[in-house]
């Protein structure tokens, strides 16, 4: 049985800092494959409109990984932000006032993620067939109130209304006209939500959940009351993403808006390291993937690719993601067994 000298302690502890922070390395890694593809035409603003088209998928990804954490996936998180977003628009047309849109959407996402939540941890229906069917019931009332009782085509903000400037002009802002206001949004998300995830007993029981669901109710954990509230908290963060994607374009199709959502999501979480499996993941790494896949989509771009195969190619990719995720234990046993 071989013995662990001081000098493999060092490598072995770049081994695992690499390991758990992989998804920087992917990050980068796409990033310079992208500037190589742009050559010179890459620009300071290019690279922050990086992270200004992240942010609505970044913020529902933080969502989706909270629910996989937990060993579920909620598939209806593009047709909460196609609802919440649309009737945010009917709200802000009926108030003129950003503030209480802002409280609407929060809210109502907080109605459809808690529908999710008590399907899911009460009543103790598959996450998978609960949020496949409220998919389909949320973007069908979507569409269905926009024609029968708006009777428009789509979801247009009022543009007459003293407040639309200044909500529109927001979402279009700078920092110091330097990085977008959105984007430093999606970072605030990442700080509090990385912070909820290692720094709480909160935190702490989602991943116990995850990890071993009986272990988790031998030590007292409510496990119906967490599988609830991470639905609950990933509509909450649904409501936010569509007041931010009004900010950003004043207007809502509930036909387009959230369609394949909830598959890029699904590709932030698992391209940030975080385990299908459940019980696994840093939630920092789903910055880090929100921003990989939409710097994948700019190389589709780049590349010219006929539109209709950009969905071939990034349903592709997040089966190599998965691959690797699941490859990577394996190879790690056989590496280990050799040494020992």
């Amino acid at each position: 049985m071989s013995t662990i000298t001081t000098q493999d302690k060092p490598k072995q502890s770049i081994t695992k800092v690499l390991g758990n922070y992989s998804f920087i390395l992917i990050f980068f890694a796409i990033l310079l494959v992208y500037l190589i593809i742009n050559a010179g035409a890459t620009t300071w603003s290019g690279v922050m409109n990086i992270l200004r088209h992240s942010t609505v998928v970044g913020i529902i990804a933080f969502g989706m990984g909270l629910t996989i954490i937990t060993g579920g996936i909620d598939l209806s998180v593009g047709s909460m932000l196609s609802l919440i977003g649309g009737i945010s628009v009917v709200v802000f047309n009926a108030t003129n006032s950003p503030i209480l849109t802002l409280l609407f959407a929060l809210t109502g996402g907080f109605v459809l993620g808690s529908i999710n939540g008590l399907l899911i941890g009460k009543v103790k229906m598959p996450p998978f067939i609960v949020t496949l069917a409220t998919m389909m019931i949320y973007r069908s009332i979507a569409q269905y109130y926009l024609r029968a009782v708006e009777r428009k085509s789509i979801y247009n903000m009022d543009g007459t209304l003293s407040a639309y400037q200044g909500f529109y002009d927001f979402g279009q802002s700078k920092l110091f006209d330097l990085i977008p206001t959105v984007g430093i949004i999606l970072i605030l998300v990442t700080v509090v939500m990385v912070f909820l995830s290692t720094s709480t007993k909160y935190g702490r029981t989602i991943y116990a959940v995850g990890s071993n669901e009986r272990a988790a109710m031998l030590a007292g954990i409510s496990v119906e009351w967490v599988r609830v509230s991470v639905y609950v908290l990933t509509g909450v963060l649904c409501g936010l993403a569509a007041f931010i994607w009004l900010a950003m374009n004043g207007s809502v199709d509930p036909a387009t808006l959230g369609r394949s959502n909830e598959m890029y999501a699904i590709a932030a979480v698992v391209i940030g390291g975080v385990s299908m499996s459940g019980g696994k993941g840093n939630l920092l790494g789903i910055l880090f993937g929100a921003m990989s896949y939409n710097i994948i989509d700019k190389i589709i771009a780049a590349m010219r690719f006929d539109a209709l195969i950009n969905d071939t190619i990034k349903g592709a990719i997040l089966l190599v993601a998965v691959l690797i995720q699941i490859m990577i234990p394996v190879l790690r046993g056989k590496f280990r067994k050799k040494e020992a």
